[in-house]
């Protein structure tokens, strides 16, 4: 009698499931969807980011280089005159 009540509970809870199917189907479908929308929307960002970081180093190139420029050359003194020990 136990089987016989377990396989009538597995029965009411696949026709549960068959009931539940379209509307477990359109949640996914709109999850997909949200996750899609936010995915281009975090790429577009991603990029806009990136153009700005180029035209702010872009802008910002008549301080940075010169910088850059010493930096430079006190490095590569300074790597000639310290000695390893």
């Amino acid at each position: 009698m136990k089987t016989f009540f377990k396989v009538l509970l597995i029965v009411v809870a696949v026709i549960v499931a068959v009931k539940l199917l379209p509307v477990a189907f359109f949640a996914g479908c709109i999850a997909a969807g949200l996750i899609a929308g936010l995915a281009v929307l975090g790429v577009s960002l991603v990029a806009l980011l990136a153009c700005a970081a180029i035209v702010v180093a872009a802008l910002l190139s008549p301080v940075w280089l010169p910088i850059l420029a010493i930096v430079g050359i006190v490095a590569l003194c300074r790597r000639n005159s310290v000695k390893a020990v």
